[in-house]
């Protein structure tokens, strides 16, 4: 048996004491990092000035019919434009209380990093670039498109690939630039581009006849072509060349800002699929299926998870209306079809998760 001596017990007591200390000061340590953490997630600074200054700053195109433009008198409409009511109605109470920033392709991201905008609702593709590397967080897909183009009749254009050596009107700061290098790279085809910003002018440089075709999102060109003195002297060529999903826009600083950004959009689509739309709301009300009444807030509680009245998602649908009224209003008029955009129950791709 060893034998240990009275100094060598001290110093062993001693070293287990220091021990323990680092221990309870690395566990310390770990604790104020959580804390720390826990304090970060929490932080609203986009939320907290929203209620604060009484209106959503709303970042969108400088006009692109049927998701961001003017009237004639001035006012905004678009589905773009309706994601930010909803916002407000959601958040405010009221989707009036919006005040918008028209913001070119170059322009829009900077808006957004410098709090000039509280959220970025403008056509904007989702991409690995701007998600990891510019810090913006996509919460939610509104819309699904694809790169395509426009050209004029009288060229006898039928496909994508007879464009060898053709001028191309393109928009600076968009996928679209991209999409076509890489589209024609791959199939050994030249293209001299033509790029003007923004895109209401790069449109005019197509119908001057400053190139031979003008490349957007397939949506877009049908817009553009809607708006030409001479609609049928055009066509949109039926490819695309990319794909192209849509969403808004936050900088990742705001959880719970991102999360009520992503659950605005996802009632818009859920009021769809449950069969509610602004007329039918105040009746469906009364509605005893369970999951009407978690989107109404008359049960789970999900409004106060969120820091948003318990009928936040009813505000919504009543003033702004369910997805299918948002295409409705602003999209169908222009002539394009919903195709993807439909709801997965009727051969698309929109799904959301459920409200529980």
């Amino acid at each position: 048996m060893t034998r240990v001596s009275a100094s060598q017990s001290l110093l062993l007591v001693w070293l287990g004491c220091a021990a323990s200390a680092c221990s309870g000061a690395a566990a310390s340590g770990a604790a104020t990092a959580r804390v720390q953490a826990q304090e970060g997630a929490r932080a609203t600074p986009t939320l907290e000035g929203v209620r604060r200054k009484g209106f959503v700053q709303c970042g969108v195109s400088t006009g692109v019919a049927g998701f961001s433009a003017l009237d004639k008198e001035g006012q905004w409409h678009g589905l773009d434009v309706d994601v930010c009511r909803a916002i407000a109605a959601a958040v405010l109470g009221d989707a009036t209380k919006v005040r918008f920033t028209p913001l070119t392709a170059a322009q829009r991201f900077t808006a957004l990093q410098t709090s000039e905008i509280d959220v970025l609702s403008r056509m904007t593709t989702i991409t690995f670039q701007r998600d990891v590397q510019l810090g913006i967080e996509f919460p939610a897909i509104n819309w699904y498109d694809g790169g395509g183009f426009i050209v004029r009749k009288s060229l006898h254009v039928k496909s994508v690939k007879e464009l060898d050596g053709a001028t191309i009107c393109m928009t600076p700061g968009t996928t679209n630039e991209l999409d076509v290098a890489d589209y024609f790279r791959k199939n050994n085809l030249k293209f001299t581009p033509v790029v003007i910003d923004p895109v209401d002018e790069t449109t005019k440089a197509y119908f001057a006849g400053r190139c031979d075709a003008f490349t957007q999102d397939q949506s877009t060109l049908v817009a553009v072509r809607a708006r030409a003195p001479n609609p049928d002297e055009h066509v949109v060529l039926p490819q695309l060349i990319s794909k192209a999903p849509y969403g808004p826009g936050v900088m990742a600083n705001d959880l719970r800002w991102m999360e009520i950004v992503r659950w605005s959009v996802y009632a818009l689509i859920d009021a769809e699929e449950l069969g509610l739309s602004s007329s039918t709301i105040d009746q469906a009300l009364a509605s005893g299926d369970p999951n009407v009444q978690r989107f109404a807030g008359k049960t789970g509680g999900f409004g106060a998870m969120l820091g948003l009245d318990a009928d936040w998602a009813a505000k919504i649908v009543k003033q702004v209306g369910n997805y299918a009224e948002v295409f409705d209003r602003n999209i169908k008029p222009l002539g394009i079809e919903r195709g993807l955009n439909r709801l997965w129950s009727d051969g698309g791709v929109l799904y959301v998760p459920d409200l529980r």
